[in-house]
């Protein structure tokens, strides 16, 4: 024990990148309210369920600022490798440098507010040379210098510019299957597959659910939560978005392909309700996240150090685990809140690796039997605590 802390120190010091051995049962480190979240009844419709999480201990997290208020207000501007000469707001000592050009994986950000900025792994951003997804949890500190940012392409194929600044104004998240790719693998390439994989499945998803009818009758058909999904439209509008859907390189463009987006929100919509009815009931206590199944299968959980911050970014979690359930294979099961319950409590890792800025964050990677987790902490002064927590089913 005591040489695992030495450890820790070494790389909250250095600020360097450790892997080691956890030893069995070992739980030093773990996030502060593990036994303290509570899983409530599941919320379900069709194959999602989303069981809700409380917990007795929340943190105040109004000083820190998501990537989509930051882009929204301008005070955050993400660019490609080269371009920093149009986003700086000259702050000495700084110098640019001017650096080479566009990187796939490589993409620079600049916070001009006086807010730390949170990145959430699976963000994506839309624009530049070819949209892209963030690839790990992280803090950015406010009146930033330049900070490399490390990503994953979601485009494969195009490289032309489209604009100087990417842009969030789809608010889109990965959906659990393609995020797991980016945070846990780290591969290029796989990204790129279960992007295509992905894809193909809305695609089929969109036209299992095209109308039947008539053009322009206006009345669709397919069936099922597909019944009505063409949106109000006939059946030449509705195989124009299939063609564009297929045609499209884009799992940005893909998810907010209006076929696709009516699927989703015949999840979304009755998920919200049922959600903010929970929620009401709850005033007292704090909700701060969810553990996620498909199908009756655990695959996700995504926990937050408030009740607000995990309502900032609710929205566009919610959207990614109904592409999820959209687009999953393989039979129905049922599950119950004890399985929930017993997929956040177990915390026993064969594995781990840190990565730290002193002073600004640690992230800690646990590998365990069947599971992959993600702690963000923050060490800024006055706000040191675990800030999102993410843990997915192996």
């Amino acid at each position: 024990m005591k040489q695992f802390f030495l450890a820790i120190c070494a790389v909250l010091l250095g600020g360097l990148v450790l892997m080691a051995v956890a030893a069995p049962g070992d739980t030093a480190g773990l996030p502060g309210s593990i036994n303290d979240y509570k899983v409530l009844a599941p919320i379900s419709h069709g194959n999602l369920t989303i069981f809700p999480v409380i917990s007795t201990k929340v943190h105040d997290t109004s000083d820190f600022i998501t990537l989509d208020e930051g882009i929204r207000s301008g005070e955050v501007v993400v660019t490609e490798v080269g371009n920093l000469h149009s986003v700086m707001r000259r702050r000495p000592p700084y110098v640019p440098v001017r650096p080479p050009g566009a990187e796939v994986n490589r993409l620079v950000l600049v916070n001009n507010s006086k807010h730390p900025l949170l990145l959430l792994a699976g963000e994506v951003v839309t624009g530049g040379k070819q949209d892209r997804v963030v690839g790990k949890d992280r803090i950015i500190p406010g009146e930033s210098d330049p900070v490399d940012v490390s990503v994953f392409c979601v485009e494969h194929g195009r490289w032309t510019n489209t604009s100087e600044k990417f842009d969030t104004h789809a608010s889109i998240m990965l959906q659990p299957s393609v995020r797991m790719k980016a945070m846990a693998d780290q591969d290029q390439q796989k990204v790129w597959d279960e992007v295509g994989k992905s894809k193909a499945q809305m695609s089929a998803k969109v036209a299992a659910a095209a109308p039947t009818v008539s053009s322009g009758s206006g009345v669709g058909g397919g069936g099922g939560a597909g019944s009505g999904s063409g949106g109000g439209v006939g059946s030449d509008a509705y195989a124009m978005r299939l063609r564009e859907l297929d045609s499209t390189s884009s799992y940005a463009k893909a998810r907010e392909n209006e076929a696709m987006q009516k699927q989703v929100e015949s999840i979304t919509e009755p998920m919200q309700k049922a959600y903010e009815s929970v929620i009401k009931q709850l005033r007292n206590q704090n909700a701060v996240g969810v553990v996620v199944a498909v199908k009756g299968r655990i695959v996700w959980a995504d926990m937050f150090a408030s009740s607000s911050l995990l309502a900032k970014y609710w929205p566009k979690l919610l959207d990614s685990y109904a592409s999820e359930a959209l687009t999953a294979q393989g039979a129905q099961r049922e599950i119950s809140v004890k399985e929930a319950q017993n997929f956040l409590e177990n915390w026993q890792a064969r594995h781990e690796v840190v990565d730290s800025e002193p002073g600004l964050y640690r992230q800690r990677e646990l590998i365990g039997d069947k599971f992959r987790a993600f702690q963000l902490t923050s060490l800024l002064a006055k706000e040191i605590f675990d800030v999102h927590l993410s843990k997915m089913a192996d």
